[in-house]
């Protein structure tokens, strides 16, 4: 007897589509991720630690959830979801927090300084790093959270630096201390340096790592220095842009050794100048604004949240002291230089 033939029909399976496999797949990790944004969130709300911003506070709980109780492997796909799709989704968002006219408010002079210090500062730290032994890429992520906006900059840069998570996690290290520091430190210094509220603000915003770090100093000095401080800072976040688009392009050109090579530019840098646009030529309500904000903020936490899950504590600790050391004197680069540039232009 056939025994092929006589065999019962076999019961057909249903067909999983990848589209339905992947989407299935990414929930835990999109729950994780929620859930340690949320929790930074309601930690910010604390007197103790108000001055750090969640996406600092993300990132910590991140890595500490990794390295106590380990991220769960059926949360790994939405991890790495949430740490590409949703950090370019709310790196376009971020354009609506800008417009081409605070650039203008900050004037000439201003936004001539803020583009020397971002300019001289990533340069700088690029060299530095080469002088004391720290990795190119790292130096690239220091330099780039340094010389625009933090934490934010730090994980766009990433985008084409492509440096190990560790890097990543280092990086913000690096510049959520210094940032914390100048916060502390500028409202202090003002007075001895006899600086203006405008003068002031100048220097915050062209120099401070983080848009809550510039606000929580700025502010310190009153209302008119806040302002311009703010705006300056968000006018040094607009050329976040510019710097992602180069660095691709150079990215491209060193892997590839042509300048004829298809350059790995972020397409999501696009939206982001987009929605800059948009913001310029349209008034967004204020109530709809904060929401947009809030929403921003969120998903950079659980952008930040998913780089702490995928960070091992003691690659962080192997790389010792060195490019923290990078961390630190980029930063007193911008201050001095900025300080400086603002003196001889008042």
């Amino acid at each position: 007897m056939d025994m092929v033939s006589s065999a019962a029909p076999a019961q057909e399976k249903p067909v999983v589509t990848p589209r339905f496999r992947i989407a299935s797949g990414i929930w835990p990790g999109l729950f994780l991720t929620t859930l340690i944004a949320a929790a930074a969130f309601g930690m910010q709300r604390l007197p103790v630690i108000s001055t750090f911003s969640p996406l600092i506070l993300a990132i910590l709980l991140g890595m500490i959830f990794h390295n106590l109780v380990g991220t769960p492997a059926n949360a790994k796909a939405g991890v790495t979801f949430s740490l590409r799709r949703i950090l370019r989704g709310a790196i376009i968002l971020l354009g609506l927090q800008l417009t081409v006219v605070q650039v203008i408010e900050v004037g000439a002079v201003g936004f001539g300084i803020i583009v020397t210090c971002l300019v001289a500062t990533f340069l700088f730290t690029g060299w530095f790093g080469k002088l004391i032994g720290v990795d190119p890429k790292l130096a690239e992520l220091i330099g780039a959270g340094t010389s625009i906006c933090g934490a934010s900059a730090v994980i766009a840069t990433n985008t084409v630096t492509n440096a190990r998570d560790e890097d990543v996690a280092y990086a913000v290290a690096c510049v959520t201390v210094f940032g914390s520091i100048a916060m502390f430190a500028y409202p202090t210094l003002t007075h001895l340096l006899h600086l203006d509220p405008r003068a002031y603000g100048l220097w915050t915003g062209s120099s401070i790592h983080e848009i809550a770090q510039v606000v929580a100093a700025a502010f310190q000095e009153g209302k008119q220095a806040g302002e311009f401080g703010t705006i300056a800072k968000l006018s040094r976040v607009m050329l976040l842009a510019p710097l992602v688009i180069s660095l691709g392009v150079i990215a491209s050109r060193r892997n590839h050794g042509t300048s004829s090579a298809k350059a790995p530019l972020p397409w999501f840098v696009f939206g982001f100048i987009a929605l800059i646009a948009l913001n310029s030529v349209i008034t967004v309500p204020p109530e709809a604004k904060t929401v947009i904000v809030s929403i921003t903020t969120f998903l950079l936490s659980m952008a930040l949240a998913a780089m702490g899950l995928e960070t091992d504590i003691g690659k962080l600790y192997a790389k010792g002291l060195r490019p923290l050391m990078l961390g630190a004197a980029a930063s007193l680069f911008i201050a001095l230089l900025s300080l400086t540039l603002i003196k001889l232009t008042s």
